[in-house]
């Protein structure tokens, strides 16, 4: 038994910490990364979308969160009408707008594409056997 004594006394006392003003500085330091990598550019982003929103008149090409294009035609205080063909009208959130796009982005006297299937079934000479 007084070999374990003997190792008991022979061992190092507790580590010397790192000190409490080291560790404030590595967390001091962890939160400016975080402040310039992530919640800044994040509230320049939310700015400038802001702007965007507030920008928006009657005759804007715009598209939504959901990808859908369209030309603005009535802009209220929390949503925003836009025609997105020939006669047809959705309303959506300002929110959803993402974009304002260049004028002529939206063509709209340019014709619908046809469907392949229906190319071909025109252009192909019916068969005796077809009728």
């Amino acid at each position: 038994m007084s070999f374990l004594i003997s190792q008991a006394h022979a061992q190092a006392g507790a580590p010397a910490g790192g000190g409490i003003i080291e560790f404030a500085v590595m967390i001091g330091i962890f939160f400016a990364i975080m402040y310039f990598m992530i919640i800044r550019p994040q509230a320049k982003r939310a700015k400038e979308h802001k702007q965007l929103l507030e920008s928006l008149t009657r005759g804007d090409e715009v598209v939504t969160s959901g990808g859908v294009l369209g030309k603005v035609t009535d802009v209220g205080e929390s949503f925003v009408q836009m025609e997105v063909a020939s006669g047809v009208e959705i309303k959506v959130q300002k929110q959803a707008i993402t974009a304002v796009m260049p004028k002529g982005t939206i063509r709209a006297d340019a014709p619908a594409p046809r469907n392949r299937l229906e190319k071909n079934r025109k252009d192909k000479p019916k068969n005796a056997s077809q009728t």
